[in-house]
């Protein structure tokens, strides 16, 4: 068994902790953060010095080393004692540098504690917008405050930003709007590990933030260019689910595609919102699917929007 399997199946079993039941569009973001609260935080050694935390929120990348830990992404502030706890496993090195994938609260409510350790905050520059201001979620129902500003990152960038640390080279690439405005993907290159934040949903059907750039159409060009940067070597960390590779990458590609096309003739043949759901675009795929937080029916309605 190769790694990217090996890492899969390990964190395949802790999955379904990993995130709240299926929730209406009112009560998401309290249903994240009581599934946050009451996680168990499981920790999956990667390549070289990289791990990855699973259970609050988004997956949570470890770099280790004498200069200090790097992370990706923060989890939900709640869960601070749970990934202390598990940070403190992997090695006694300070937090230095946390980078943020997108703004999303599931990815960024720990800026906060994880800055007051001592954390850098780095991310694109439309995490920064969003984060500093109050910011309308349409499809989640939910407006979110401005944050901190020790919760805001202090190293943004436009394109694309490189960095070295714990002799490693880290290279942060942005998507163009995608799941949102602001999704970047960080490639450990040494180690060949990608992540890819909330491009990829391994296993479960993904949330689109069209309130803040996102689209079907982006992600889909977004799962797209996932597939093309990575090898069968490559290990990738998606933003929620288990860890994965090229083939996992193609499966959620090939999903997205599938729906895309099913709901835009549903749609050009004159059919509503409701109508649409009804007739279940997304049945062959709801099994593996649509079991968790985003609901074929909800799913549905977000590439609806799009076509």
């Amino acid at each position: 068994m190769n790694e990217v399997e090996l890492s899969s199946r390990s964190a395949g079993a802790a999955r379904k902790a990993s995130y709240p039941p299926q929730a209406t569009r009112d009560d998401i973001v309290p249903a994240m953060l009581k599934a946050a609260a009451n996680a168990r935080i499981t920790t999956h050694p990667l390549r070289r010095n990289l791990s990855v935390l699973e259970g609050s929120g988004g997956n949570i990348a470890v770099l280790t080393g004498p200069q200090g830990k790097l992370l990706v992404d923060a989890g939900f502030g709640v869960s601070r004692p749970a990934v202390s706890n598990a940070l403190a496993s992997l090695s006694a090195d300070p937090i230095r540098h946390l980078i943020n994938t997108h703004w999303h609260i599931d990815h960024t409510d720990g800026n906060a504690w994880l800055h007051s350790t001592g954390a850098a905050i780095i991310a694109h520059e439309n995490t920064r917008k969003h984060l500093s201001a109050a910011t309308r979620v349409e499809g989640w129902r939910y407006t979110f405050p401005a944050v901190p500003a020790g919760a805001l990152p202090v190293t943004t960038f436009a394109a694309g930003h490189e960095m070295r640390w714990n002799d490693t080279r880290i290279l942060l690439t942005y998507y163009g709007p995608s799941h949102t405005d602001s999704d970047i993907s960080v490639h450990f290159t040494e180690a060949d590990v990608l992540l890819v934040g909330d491009t990829w949903w391994n296993g479960v059907y993904p949330f689109i933030d069209y309130s803040t750039g996102g689209s079907i159409d982006g992600a889909i060009r977004a799962a797209e260019a996932n597939v093309e940067a990575v090898t069968g070597d490559t290990i990738v960390v998606p933003g929620h689910g288990p860890v994965g590779g090229r083939s996992g990458l193609i499966e959620f590609r090939d999903m997205l595609v599938a729906i895309r096309e099913n709901v835009a003739v549903l749609k050009g043949e004159g059919r509503s919102l409701e109508d649409t759901i009804a007739a279940k675009p997304t049945a062959a795929f709801d099994a593996k699917w649509g079991q968790f937080l985003i609901t074929p029916a909800m799913f549905t309605a977000l590439v609806y929007a799009g076509v």
